[in-house]
């Protein structure tokens, strides 16, 4: 269970990090993508391009 988290959270990050560029080919964007603002930050939780992402990562791995 603990791993599960561990990956999920860093998918998170990675997703995070790389907003910007998938940002500009319309991922971020997606119904289910939260957005909402706390304590006067952005915070992001990209919950559909997640799974859309792993999806695609998931067929890869199976091609390969």
């Amino acid at each position: 269970m603990f791993r599960w988290l561990l990956v999920v959270f860093l998918a998170l990050l990675l997703i995070q990090g790389i907003m910007p560029w998938l940002h500009k080919i319309g991922f971020g964007r997606l119904p289910g993508d939260l957005r909402f603002r706390l304590f006067g930050r952005e915070l992001f939780i990209p919950l559909t391009t997640t799974i859309i992402l792993s999806m695609v990562c998931a067929g890869l791995s199976r091609l390969l």
